[in-house]
């Protein structure tokens, strides 16, 4: 029996009129949930009209309290500093600039951790993200050591301790009827499964939507890897390559070898 969440981070209305609500609780530190990313961009993609997101940290740390998370970074207190909290308390920084500076924000933790293999426990490579996904970086460091950043974390930790969430990532479902118990799911599994579960709540016919065109992705995420824009417009990633070799000679995208994965970006 999931109960549905009491507490909201935002002084504003989160939910609207769309038939499911959608609770993703992902944890910095999970290499599972770096992998989960590109199904959620394209579950939004294909079925966003049909849910409300809301990405939850479930961290995996037995306390957030630091020694100088009452003080101004401008004072040399974090920004030479290392620490396993950091990378959530950024996140929900980030997050304080919108909901898709934070999803911006977060996609970006998983590529410097997993991809880039830097120490995302430090401040200085934290606020390297935030500048190379143009936030406002000076209100990053203040909201950084914000009383309401951390209120916003422990808010997450409550949620995640209400819908008995034990492990990230896990995806916890609503449909519009508020008497009904949420659907959890824990763990990592394929698109496939988490598209059906969409269409059984909503016991209706439902159909993705139509990819955008790749100018509109590149501005919604920041960075994309072949296969993932291969599987969002449906083709083989051999023809995703050709199209974006054709807008690298064009100098539309920029290409970032990283290991065995290849990530296209927007030239700025």
């Amino acid at each position: 029996m999931i109960p549905r969440p009491l507490l909201e981070t935002s002084s504003t209305p989160y939910f609207d009129t769309k038939p499911l609500e959608l609770y993703v609780f992902i944890d910095p530190a999970c290499s599972q949930c770096w992998y989960l990313q590109p199904i959620l961009r394209r579950l939004q993609i294909d079925y966003e009209r049909y849910f409300t997101l809301r990405v939850v940290l479930r961290t995996s740390l037995p306390s957030l309290n630091m020694s100088c998370n009452q003080k101004r970074l401008g004072e040399n207190s974090c920004e030479t500093k290392i620490h396993p909290a950091f990378p959530s308390i950024a996140i929900k920084a980030a997050e304080f600039q919108g909901k898709r500076a934070g999803l911006k924000f977060t996609a970006k933790l998983f590529e410097y951790a997993y991809l880039k293999k830097r120490n995302v426990n430090a401040f200085s490579v934290l606020l390297e993200m935030a500048e190379s996904i143009q936030l406002d970086t000076e209100e990053f460091k203040n909201d950084f050591t914000s009383k309401h950043v951390h209120r916003s974390l422990q808010v997450d930790m409550y949620i995640a301790k209400e819908m008995e969430v034990e492990q990230a990532p896990t995806f916890v479902f609503f449909n519009e009827n508020i008497e009904d118990a949420g659907l959890k799911v824990s763990g990592f599994y394929s698109y496939e499964i988490y598209e059906q579960i969409i269409k059984e709540l909503i016991d209706q016919s439902i159909i993705p939507d139509p990819p955008p065109p790749l100018e509109h992705l590149f501005k919604r995420f920041d960075t994309l890897a072949t296969k993932e824009i291969a599987e969002i417009y449906r083709i083989t990633e051999k023809s995703a390559e050709r199209e974006l070799k054709k807008r690298l000679l064009q100098q539309e995208v920029e290409r970032l070898t990283m290991q065995d994965v290849t990530l296209w970006r927007k030239k700025s």
